[in-house]
């Protein structure tokens, strides 16, 4: 079966369609990257009466995508691939002997499950989520050096979140009223002891230091 027969025979039943045929009318395709006439290429030979009939015509099928996808053309893994494309497209209904084991495209065809979105909110969003994570755990801590490294992480990190979204200001009195706020009074600073880490000049916004240039 060559190339020109299905082409010529699939252009005949188009021309047989009454009225006009919109893209929103049609049925959604499988596989766009190889377009509507490769779809209705597959029907057809899912239509075909007879095992040779339909095998000849994937295979023609199949040399048509390969025309489409020319690079790595002779490699198994892209033959591999047409087929199961091939495979896909029809549904899983085209009844030929697959030159490949195309069981594996069930995953290809299967939709990936939605990706969950975190939609909590937060009381001031400069801080961030991870902040706020920091927030709840500290008032869980007993008092000792690890909640005291746990501070000053968590309050040197609210200075850097602070000095960014201010445009390179940051209040050690806000800070430290911020921390014992979102830790329900757990966490005090003493501003006269503590001691907040330099901003260093990468974390400088990006507008303050060209005006520094």
């Amino acid at each position: 079966m060559s190339i020109d027969y299905i082409i010529l025979n699939l252009a005949d039943k188009d021309m047989n369609m009454e009225g006009l045929d919109y893209n929103t009318q049609r049925e959604e395709l499988k596989l766009p990257e190889y377009g509507r006439e490769i779809q209705k290429m597959v029907e057809h030979a899912i239509a075909l009466p007879t095992k040779e009939e339909r095998q000849q015509c994937a295979e023609t099928i199949i040399s048509i995508m390969q025309r489409m996808s020319p690079q790595g053309r002779d490699s198994n893994d892209q033959k591999q691939k047409l087929w199961d494309h091939l495979a896909i497209m029809s549904g899983f209904r085209l009844d030929i002997d697959y030159p490949y084991d195309v069981s594996q495209a069930l995953k290809i065809a299967g939709k990936p499950e939605p990706m969950g979105y975190p939609m909590q909110s937060i009381p001031v969003r400069h801080y961030g989520h991870l902040v706020f994570e920091l927030f709840e755990k500290l008032k869980t801590m007993p008092a000792g050096p690890e909640r005291d490294q746990l501070t000053r992480m968590t309050a040197n990190q609210m200075k850097r979140d602070l000095h960014q979204w201010s445009h390179g200001s940051a209040d050690h009195e806000k800070i430290a009223d911020d921390l014992a706020r979102f830790t329900d009074g757990v966490i005090q600073l003493d501003l006269n002891d503590f001691e907040f880490e330099r901003i260093s000049n990468k974390e400088q916004p990006t507008e303050k230091r060209k005006k520094k240039r």
